[in-house]
This record gives structure tokens, C-alpha cells and sequence, in this order.
């Protein structure tokens, strides 16, 4: 069986967005696959081609002002030398983000993480969970708490640093993860399964 790489390409502005990364991580490790943390504003060349090889990129960055952080702009900007060969079609994409406010324009940077992954030709991997603390029988501990489901969305307090991020967001980005790896490993046996042409 093959091992399926999945690439977290991610901005982190305060360190909470980090916090879900090392979630997506988890999950996607737990899950089999070979992952690789890349913080975008300290990309390296060989990190460019970690995620040129990788079977997923999973996109994070904080919401700021409504969308991805300015970081992640430039991270964005810069993969059009990928398009330009198409050598990320194919792939697949997932994403997360973060903010203060419960909805926080959240799903405008998720919106914008599609949008890049549409644009490389890569296929979009979503949450695949139904909403969490939607009834009065519900918690704000569950899975999906904030209910989004083109990705992974958290909410952190303001006030607080990193260790604010709600565990729920955290077991959310998790799912994610293991969402993505699995995904990745079944398109790989699909591909196995097609003959040459």
C-alpha cells in the first residue's frame, strides 16, 4: 500500500492557526501518511518541491480584514510558477483557518483556498462533517462546533494565545487530517486500479 504525502502549507500570525496545523498533522499522521509542516512565510526551495511530490496540500492561515492572512497572499502569488506547468492538477487540496469571532468572515478564506486549488486543477477535500452545537441538546465540545463544511474552522479568543484554541476546533482539525490522508489513499488505489494507456 502506498503511503500518501500530505503537505500543510500555513501562515501563523499569533500561533493559534499553528495549533490546528500540528492537529491536521496529527490526524493525517495517525492516518498513515507521510506529512510535512511548511510555514509559507519561510518557505525553502526544497519545501517547494516537498509540495510539488505531495499527494495533498492542506491550505491554513488565520482570517484577517475577511480573508487569508497577507502572508498567505504571497505564498499564493507565488505558486502561479506552478501553474504555469500545471503541476499541482491532480493533487488534492484542503483547508482550515481561524479567527476571534465565531464566524469571523471564516468562510471567505476558505472560499479563497478553493479558489487557489480550482485554479491549479487540484480536486477540493472537505470537511465531510455534519454541524456540531446546533440544538439545545448540543455542546460547544462537539466536532464542527462553528458548523462550516468546505473546511476546518476555529474560533480563538482574542485575549488569549495559543493555548485559547478550543479543544472541539482542535479535535475538528484533527478529522480533517485524517479526512484528507484517507481521501489521498483512496485516490491512490483508484490510479493503481486505471491501466496505462
Amino acid at each position: 500500500m502506498t503511503t500518501p504525502v500530505v503537505s500543510i502549507a500555513y501562515h501563523s500570525g499569533f500561533g493559534h492557526t499553528a495549533v490546528l496545523a500540528e492537529a491536521v498533522r496529527a490526524g493525517a499522521a495517525g492516518a498513515g501518511a507521510e506529512v510535512h509542516l511548511i510555514k509559507v512565510d519561510e518557505i525553502t526551495d526544497e519545501q517547494w518541491e516537498t509540495l510539488d511530490r505531495s499527494d495533498a496540500v492542506v491550505f491554513g492561515s488565520p482570517t484577517y480584514m475577511g480573508t487569508a492572512s497577507g502572508a498567505f497572499h504571497v505564498f499564493a502569488e507565488a505558486t502561479s510558477k506552478r501553474w504555469f506547468g500545471q503541476a499541482w492538477k491532480d493533487k488534492l487540496a484542503a483547508g482550515f483557518t481561524n479567527s476571534a469571532s465565531k464566524s469571523g468572515d471564516k468562510l471567505h478564506t476558505l472560499q479563497f483556498f478553493q479558489t487557489l486549488a480550482a485554479q491549479h486543477g487540484m480536486t477540493w477535500v472537505n470537511l465531510g462533517l455534519l454541524p456540531g452545537w446546533n440544538a439545545s441538546t448540543a455542546s460547544e465540545n462537539d466536532l464542527n462546533r462553528l458548523g462550516f463544511f468546505t473546511g476546518a474552522a476555529a474560533q480563538s479568543n482574542n485575549d488569549q494565545g495559543p493555548e485559547g484554541v478550543h479543544k472541539a476546533d482542535i479535535a475538528t482539525a484533527e478529522h480533517l487530517g485524517r479526512r484528507i490522508a484517507e481521501t489521498a489513499r483512496t485516490f491512490a488505489r483508484g490510479r493503481a486500479a486505471v491501466p496505462a494507456q
